[in-house]
Order: C-alpha cells, then sequence, then structure tokens
C-alpha cells in the first residue's frame, strides 16, 4: 500500500463555487504559473503518484458555498485517479483544509475525533502556561488536525492524523524588532500545538493503536536561530525522546528523513520543499514535510520516498515529472510503501 502527504500551494485557487477546475491561462496563486499548468502538472504528479491514500495539507476550502470534498472528487475524476473519494475533518476558515483523498476500493476511512483529559479535541481549546508565567495560555488550531480510523483492503486498522502546524513566518512585521517579536511567538505556538498533537498521538500508542503522522510540521532541528531558545524542534516533541519530559515522553514515532537530519555529519540533508526568497535572488529548501509512525508499523521495514525534482533519481531521469513538481506546489510528495 502506498500512502502520501502533499502540501499543494493553493490548491483552492483552481476551482470555482461547484468544485470544477479552472484550467485557463489566468495566473494561479503560484509564482508565474497559470492555472491550467497547475491543475495539469497537479494531475502528472498524483498520477505518477498512484498512490492508495494522500494527505492533502491545503486542500480546497470548505465553506458556505464550496465544497472540499467536491472539489477533490471532481479533481480525482478529471484525472481519473484511483484515489478518488475524499474526506475532511473540521473544516477552518484559512481556505487551506487538511483532507484525505483515496481509493475505496483499497481503503475504509472514517473520521474519529478522539480527546482525553491531557488533549482536548483538535478543535477545542488547549491550555497550557507557554511562558513559564504561571498563567495558563489558550492554545487554538488554526487548521484542526485530521483524525482518521482507516482499514485497509487486508483487514489492517491503524490510526491516520493529517496536521498542518502553524508556521514561523513574522508575517506582518514591520521591521526587525517586530519580526523578531513575532518570530518567537509564532514558535511558542507552535510547540504548544505540538505538545497537544503529542499528547493526542502517545494516547492513541498507548491504547495499543498503529499510527500515522502526515503533513506539513513547519519545522525541523536547525531550521531558525530562536530555536535555542526553547531547547527542541516541533519535529522533536513530536517524535519523542528520552529527555523524561511530559510533553514526549511516551512511545516514540519514527520518520527516517527526520533521522537523517538529526544524525547529519557534513552532508545535506533531505528537503521536501523549495520558496523563492525574491529579496535574495535565491532558493531556499528545508525539511518540512513527514509522515512519522509508531514503532509497530517501522517494524513492518516500510520505504519512504520524497518525490524532489533534483534530489530524486527517478524524478531526475524523467523531465516531464520533474517539471511538473515544480509547477505544481513549493513542497514535494512524501510516500510511504508499507504491507498493510
Amino acid at each position: 500500500m502506498r500512502l502520501a502527504t502533499y502540501n499543494v500551494e493553493w490548491f483552492d485557487a483552481l476551482f470555482d463555487d461547484a468544485g470544477h477546475l479552472q484550467m485557463d491561462d489566468r495566473w494561479s496563486r503560484r509564482r508565474d504559473v497559470t492555472r491550467a499548468q497547475q491543475a495539469e502538472a497537479l494531475g502528472m504528479v498524483f498520477t505518477a503518484l498512484d498512490a492508495d491514500a494522500i494527505m492533502v495539507i491545503e486542500a480546497p476550502d470548505d465553506s458556505l458555498h464550496r465544497s472540499t470534498t467536491r472539489a477533490l472528487e471532481h479533481f480525482a475524476r478529471a484525472f481519473s485517479l484511483r484515489a478518488r473519494k475524499a474526506v475532511i475533518g473540521f473544516a477552518n476558515e484559512t481556505q487551506q483544509e487538511i483532507a484525505l483523498l483515496y481509493d475505496p476500493d483499497r481503503l475504509k476511512v472514517a473520521h474519529v475525533p478522539g480527546e482525553s483529559r491531557a488533549a482536548p479535541r483538535f478543535d477545542e481549546v488547549f491550555r497550557i502556561d507557554l511562558d513559564v508565567d504561571a498563567v495558563e495560555d489558550e492554545v487554538v488550531f488554526s487548521k484542526p488536525p485530521l483524525e482518521l480510523s482507516a482499514l485497509s483492503e487486508r483487514g489492517r486498522s491503524f490510526m491516520m492524523i493529517g496536521a498542518h502546524l502553524k508556521s514561523k513566518a513574522p508575517h506582518g512585521a514591520q521591521d526587525a524588532a517586530s519580526a523578531m517579536r513575532l518570530s518567537i511567538a509564532n514558535r511558542r505556538k507552535q510547540l504548544a500545538q505540538a505538545i497537544w498533537l503529542r499528547r493526542r498521538l502517545v494516547a492513541l500508542m498507548e491504547a495499543g493503536e498503529s499510527v500515522m503522522l502526515m503533513g506539513d510540521l513547519n519545522d525541523g532541528p536547525g531550521l531558525d536561530e530562536y530555536e535555542h531558545l526553547f531547547g527542541r524542534s516541533s519535529v522533536e516533541i513530536l517524535l519523542g525522546d528520552e529527555t523524561g519530559d511530559s510533553s514526549s515522553s511516551g512511545p516514540c514515532l519514527y520518520d527516517p528523513h527526520a533521522a537523517q537530519v538529526f544524525a547529519r555529519r557534513f552532508q545535506a540533508p533531505p528537503t521536501s520543499a523549495r520558496f523563492h526568497i525574491a529579496s535574495e535572488g535565491r532558493y531556499l529548501q528545508a525539511l518540512l514535510d513527514y509522515i512519522m509512525v509508531s514503532d509497530d508499523l517501522a517494524q513492518l521495514k516500510p520505504a519512504w520516498r520524497i518525490w524532489h525534482p533534483f534530489d530524486d533519481p527517478a524524478c531526475w531521469r524523467a523531465p516531464e515529472l520533474q517539471r511538473a513538481l515544480l509547477l505544481a506546489s513549493d513542497h514535494f510528495p512524501v510516500t510511504l510503501d508499507i504491507d498493510l
């Protein structure tokens, strides 16, 4: 079985209110890419993935006049994809939903939001002292994670959680000082979201569930200069460690790309996203997208792959796919091949 996570930059802008693709020469929300170019590129990428399920990050909007599932299912029909059924959880107000597009012949899924005393439901409020002032702060998800129960064709059950953690970028900063304040505040909120999500993951694993965490975590070890203020990245919290800290204790998760970053010595780390920095005339690459699995799933020896247009040999040898990956999004898909 192949499972994927893919952040599609402004997927919503490719659809009208009826959920139909707008494949024309008008500009998409991607820099220097038309709607037809992005839609056709996405069709090629999704076809090449041929995944049983794709956790779509920044999926089309779900609101009064728009439907995420309708748009994704129209997209699947337009390109004759096996993964042709869509499901979402709690809609949000950002026009960037989290949804799963899947093959109903291979997988049964259902949105099953859970909660415990340590971790409220993802559409509720999480209370935690963020700045050690003995006053609890209230944390919410602008994009609540999508918690799904899944059952494979062979009868193997597992839990999938799709997540898009808060960005640390200081959007709206007027000067260097405000950028620093915003960056630190955003990182603090993101770490709180990671602790919340980690507590839910631990509860599921301790209940005997097989678990996958999939999505864009907007973080990784060493990605910004403020990390030393907090000791660890969100990725480290979610994976779990042996520090004994209550936010990360319990069963660990595994992702080989994260492990490579932690262990790197004089080698380039893997990356899953590529952003144009106009002010500097260059591209920034980062590892932001992950598929983390519980130990029982890791024991099945799954194969991870980042579909990077330059770093993945198969993508490099396929010029049309390489170009499609660059046109489709500023993130690249991550897949997991596993025997379920």
